[in-house]
């Protein structure tokens, strides 16, 4: 079965000078308010649309990688997830670096990190993302 997710934006005024609030229909979680400055500079406690992919990639990776150990019979006791992404304004979203350290019995490094490499090539958000170029680094805590 689909599961369908929704979020709405409300913005004024222009591009550098404006602002908006972003909504989280689906889940309710607290509207967020989002400007240029939050996207470009500093975030000064808004967020911006590269946050958002963080945290979606790094949640989804997270599921993925977490998905692909316990069915080889290792699952993890605790993963630990940062999506860090990249925006170059005038570019575009030039990169996305995940990093994960995990803690995982019976699982060596290197299968560690092969478990890892699939979780980014196979996760949807990867697969909806490979326009951009995404990294990794991995390893047991």
């Amino acid at each position: 079965m689909a599961a369908t997710r929704q979020a709405h934006t409300v913005w004024e005024g222009n591009l550098i000078q404006g602002k908006g609030v972003i909504t989280f229909d689906s889940s309710g979680i607290a509207e967020q308010p989002v400007t240029w400055a939050s996207r470009a500079e500093q975030a000064n406690g808004k967020t911006s649309p590269e946050e958002l992919i963080a945290a979606a990639h790094s949640s989804c990776f997270s599921m993925a990688l977490s998905n692909g150990l316990s069915k080889a019979g290792t699952p993890p006791t605790r993963l630990t997830t940062q999506a860090d992404v990249t925006l170059t304004p005038g570019t575009g979203i030039t990169g996305i670096h995940i990093t994960v350290e995990g803690e995982v019995e019976g699982v060596d490094e290197a299968a560690f990190v092969a478990a890892a490499e699939d979780a980014k090539a196979n996760c949807p958000v990867s697969q909806a993302l490979t326009g951009t170029t995404i990294t990794l680094s991995a390893k047991l805590a």
